[in-house]
């Protein structure tokens, strides 16, 4: 028997990428996605990422997910109503890397706090033994994942998530702007060239050892708290 082809709806596409509630567009049923705000300023995170390249990464690449992400849906929807099925389809690309880029990099940015509001360190409560039940011991984490995430070929994310089936810690590598799927995501390190080029060249490693000063923990632990009840 032939299987089934399954094209997504408007409102599934939406409920996958809403990490927040999205403000509603006025003369539109449709969501429009915005740029969420950093809670911090962009040079906060100085030494080890930069103003520049967080002011860029901000306000032109993850602005432009935003956007692109945006017309996608809409395109969609058109696409959806008029039962262009092919236009469905091939939107879908469009839709996942966008999708995945807004959704990683809101992500990302909460992970994150200057050292003097609490960046950096090491978990503490019922993530640390999570991670020591998954790994050992905080230090070998560390160690695996900043090797997986240095280890992306090309452009991708290195992410800490929590297993629902297997009721742990786990870390999973996703090429270009893929979501993570298979966990529910609690930590990502944006490994494309853009979060880092400026500052430290090719020199990935370099920026995965800056990273981990300035990670914030407590973000972390309220992901795992939030994932645990789902």
């Amino acid at each position: 028997m032939a299987s089934r082809l399954i094209v997504p709806t408007t409102k599934q596409l939406i409920k996958t990428f809403a990490t927040s509630a999205p403000a509603a567009g006025a003369a539109s049923a449709l969501p429009k996605y915005t740029l969420p705000t950093l809670p911090y300023s962009y040079s906060a995170l100085e030494p080890a990422i930069s103003g520049q390249i967080m002011e860029t990464h901000h306000t032109k690449h993850h602005q432009a997910y935003v956007n692109n992400l945006n017309n996608a849906i809409q395109q969609y929807a058109d696409a959806e109503k008029s039962g262009d099925l092919q236009k469905m389809i091939a939107l879908q690309p469009a839709l996942r890397f966008n999708g995945g880029g807004h959704v990683n990099h809101s992500i990302f940015w909460t992970n994150l706090a200057p050292p003097k509001e609490g960046g950096g360190g090491k978990p503490t409560g019922e993530l640390l033994t999570a991670i020591e039940a998954s790994f050992g011991s905080f230090d070998k984490f560390k160690d695996t994942m900043s090797a997986q995430s240095i280890g992306v070929q090309g452009s991708g994310w290195g992410w800490l998530g929590y297993s629902k089936e297997r009721q742990r810690v786990e870390i999973l590598t996703k090429p270009n702007q893929d979501p993570l799927t298979e966990l529910v995501p609690l930590l990502g390190f944006d490994v494309w060239e853009h979060a880092y080029y400026y500052l430290y060249g090719p020199a990935r490693a370099e920026y995965i050892k800056k990273i981990w000063d300035i990670i914030n923990w407590q973000n972390v632990s309220e992901r795992y708290a939030a994932a645990k009840k789902q």
